[in-house]
């Protein structure tokens, strides 16, 4: 299985400007941008907030690569969100989704960046402490989201990997070549993961 970073940029480290700020301001970054690409209208305006992103992104110094390497796996699905919604709603609206979609994966890619994996974990546990009375366990929410970040480029890698092997034997274009071994991985892989955590006894519910 080949290593793949999709969607988001591993950590780099560093002593930038966005690695010294604070982990709060980083969230509400991030959020701040999931709800902008529900408010924003103008795809000029998504268009600078994209370019300011960018712009932070490589003053962390990790790089234009690292970036793009965020970006391209996207680059399958945008041309054909783009084109449905150009037909639907036209060629504004079409263009403002894309680049708002751009403007989260940059922006989560960003806290990613500067931000060591257990720190992120630890910040996440503080902010679901207050749901605590609610009966949320943070621990455990930690340990999903370290899961889930860990599970998304070993099944992107698990895709690449199928799709090259069809490609290969001419099967490319056949879906059930593609879907049918990514799914058998993807389940091998959950029950690997659900087996090592109850080996130690993570996960489980305290009495």
């Amino acid at each position: 299985m080949r290593g793949h970073g999709f969607l988001l940029a591993n950590y780099v480290p560093g002593n930038s400007l966005i690695h010294r700020t604070p982990l709060g301001l980083k969230f509400l970054l991030v959020v701040g941008c999931g709800l902008a690409s529900f408010l924003v209208v103008d795809w000029l305006a998504s268009a600078a907030v994209l370019a300011a992103l960018c712009g932070l992104y490589l003053l962390t110094g990790a790089g234009p690569r690292r970036l793009l390497g965020a970006i391209l796996p996207l680059l399958y699905v945008l041309p054909v969100i783009g084109l449905f919604q150009w037909w639907q709603l036209g060629g504004p609206t079409a263009a403002r989704i894309v680049l708002n979609i751009l403007v989260c994966i940059v922006a989560a890619s960003l806290l990613t960046a500067t931000t060591p994996m257990q720190r992120l974990l630890d910040g996440v546990v503080s902010l679901a402490k207050p749901f605590r009375r609610f009966g949320a366990d943070p621990e455990r929410f930690a340990l999903t989201i370290a899961i889930m970040l860990r599970s998304i480029p070993y099944i992107a890698g698990a895709f690449a990997d199928v799709r090259d092997s069809a490609r290969a034997r001419g099967l490319e274009r056949n879906p059930r070549a593609l879907v049918l071994p990514v799914f058998i991985t993807t389940v091998a892989f959950a029950r690997q993961t659900g087996e090592a955590l109850a080996a130690r006894g993570l996960g489980e519910a305290e009495d």
